[in-house]
């Protein structure tokens, strides 16, 4: 399933990351690509260690960890701390598909890519290309996304990034090991966890709302994964 969520980041804060990303410190994107992906990739990203990224992924991490679409579709149980690239004169990232496990900097934790995530930190009219285009079940889906929104695919999905040939696309990218490996189970916990909010606000005294939610819950205790 792909999810938008809009408004992740307020203009205040898309603001400041926008002033900390145009004055960073770059280099190639293909300092962190597998040999296949480096054959298609050429774009630029903040260094792993990189104390502006860190702090704009500490942001990035707590606006999510309030967020209840992404907590109701990720289920996260781990999440890669968020990378950042930059796209400009003509840089793309072919097709490729993300490996399936990323190590956290610094540490041995692995981080199982379930649910990938993008950022958007540029206004689609300030940049021509530049396309996420998402390959899946669910057909071929092209995004362009307000400064500020994040996008949510699976982990599993062939995608791409355009080229960009007018202006630069900035963005934020991370993976996240849901308590529940599979998209499809995930997706029917949403599906159900979204109905039985809907629910809850038209209907708060619905009887059949504690047996609902005692199914999700179920449910989530039979599939997930800790």
């Amino acid at each position: 399933m792909m999810l938008r969520i809009p408004c992740l980041l307020s203009p205040d804060e898309v603001r400041q990351c926008r002033q900390a990303l145009e004055s960073a410190d770059w280099q190639d994107g293909r300092i962190t690509a597998g040999p296949l992906a480096a054959q298609v990739k050429s774009n630029l990203q903040l260094p792993l260690d990189s104390p502006t990224g860190k702090a704009m992924g500490d942001l990035i991490l707590d606006r999510l960890g309030r967020n209840p679409l992404f907590m109701s579709a990720a289920l996260p149980l781990k999440v890669l701390p968020p990378r950042f690239n930059r796209y400009e004169g003509g840089a793309t990232y072919g097709n490729h598909i993300d490996n399936a496990l990323f190590t956290i900097p610094g540490t041995a934790i692995k981080v199982r890519s379930d649910v990938s995530t993008t950022v958007f930190f540029s206004e689609p009219g300030e940049y021509e290309g530049g396309e996420l285009i998402v390959e899946d079940t669910f057909g071929q889906q092209s995004v362009k996304l307000a400064a500020g929104d994040a996008i949510l695919y699976p982990g599993t999905s062939l995608h791409r990034v355009n080229p960009v040939t007018r202006g630069t696309r900035h963005a934020s990218f991370f993976w996240t090991q849901s308590l529940v490996a599979s998209a499809e189970k995930r997706r029917l916990l949403f599906d159900l966890d979204q109905q039985i909010q809907q629910l809850t606000a038209r209907h708060p005294q619905e009887p059949s709302l504690s047996a609902l939610s005692g199914t999700y819950h179920n449910l989530l205790r039979m599939w997930s994964q800790t």
